[in-house]
């Protein structure tokens, strides 16, 4: 994921080269989490399921082989995706930039793993907004 031009100067200023490393070296190209490939295509299904060409299989939305293969109703429902890996924080720290605190993950599972965190901060944008409205125009009429 793109970095904000307002939290550039939290990352290291070799960022790209240890984002590389992490991804493509310590990760061999694929997720962490799930083990999706970066930037192949790959089928996906609702949930997650994936088709792993390698493992000539089904995997689920964490990885692991799947036992039977989908209904076929399920895969009526079936996407073509290209995963791509970004380097994450796994605190949210960015001032943490060790091997264990950084992770290669696809955009599905960075998005998992980021949803509490995405929930805080949008509480923290409402609850901003209604106080510059309080500040500027007043209270808020009672509905």
């Amino acid at each position: 994921m793109p970095i904000r031009p307002e939290h550039r100067h939290f990352y290291p200023i070799d960022w790209p080269q240890l984002s590389a490393v992490i991804r493509f070296g310590r990760a061999e190209g694929r997720c962490e989490a799930c083990g999706r490939p970066h930037g192949e295509l790959i089928v996906c299904l609702d949930g997650g399921t994936w088709y792993d060409r390698e493992a000539g299989g089904w995997r689920s939305g964490r990885g692991r082989l799947l036992r039977r293969e989908p209904k076929l109703a399920a895969l009526a429902t079936a996407r073509l995706t290209v995963p791509i890996l970004a380097t994450c924080h796994r605190e949210h720290d960015t001032s943490r930039n060790t091997d264990r605190d950084l992770a290669a993950w696809c955009q599905r599972c960075h998005l998992i793993h980021d949803h509490p965190e995405h929930l805080r901060r949008r509480r923290l944008t409402y609850l901003r907004r209604k106080a510059l409205g309080d500040l500027f125009q007043g209270a808020y009429p009672a509905p």
